[in-house]
């Protein structure tokens, strides 16, 4: 049986249910359904992957992974990218991808729906900040602005077009301005 959104449950019955588009989440014990990507969220998520992961993944620095269901601190959520690091990519014995992430990404990057409220997304980075990420991302497309979390510093505010943007350390390699994420909205 299907758990019904908003219904209190365990993360193990969560996570026996058979995944769903858009996904579910598991927030302190309630199931959540993220809203459906429109068209903005989805040509910043597309080509922010890319952008991320070409140059990380050619030099076995990191791995971005667009709605990668990520499962830590009685949390299972989804974010719109989890970056992670080359070394902590859980693998099978074979080497492979493992299907399972039971870590924070080392980089949480959502995107702002127009219906979707920010302080469950807000929650969402910060818990993965808790657990270890490096640094959050919330992307709001009708503002145009980039909001930069980090453990123990103060929120960061990125909405002019010739600022570059601030990544982990790890992901240096990454050069992009706030106007070049907001112009392929242009397409």
């Amino acid at each position: 049986m299907v758990p019904s959104l908003l219904q209190r449950t365990t993360l193990a019955e969560f996570l026996a249910v058979p995944e769903i588009k858009p996904a579910n989440e598991f927030i302190d014990g309630t199931i959540y359904q993220k809203p459906m990507p429109q068209e903005k969220h989805s040509i910043i998520q597309r080509e922010l992957t890319f952008a991320i992961d070409r140059p990380l993944r050619d030099l076995k620095i990191a791995r971005a992974f667009p709605e990668l269901r990520c499962t830590f601190g009685d949390r299972s959520t989804v974010p719109d990218i989890a970056v992670m690091s080359w070394d902590r990519i859980p693998r099978n014995p074979d080497g492979s991808v493992a299907n399972i992430f039971a870590i924070a990404p080392d980089w949480t990057i959502e995107i702002l729906s127009p219906e979707q409220g920010q302080t469950k997304v807000v929650k969402n980075i910060i818990h993965c900040l808790k657990y270890g990420a490096q640094m959050g991302w919330l992307i709001d497309p009708d503002e145009q602005t980039v909001f930069v979390y980090q453990p123990k510093k103060e929120i960061e505010i990125f909405d002019d077009r010739d600022r570059v943007l601030l990544m982990p350390g790890f992901a240096e390699e990454v050069q992009l301005k706030v106007g070049e994420l907001f112009d392929w909205l242009l397409e």
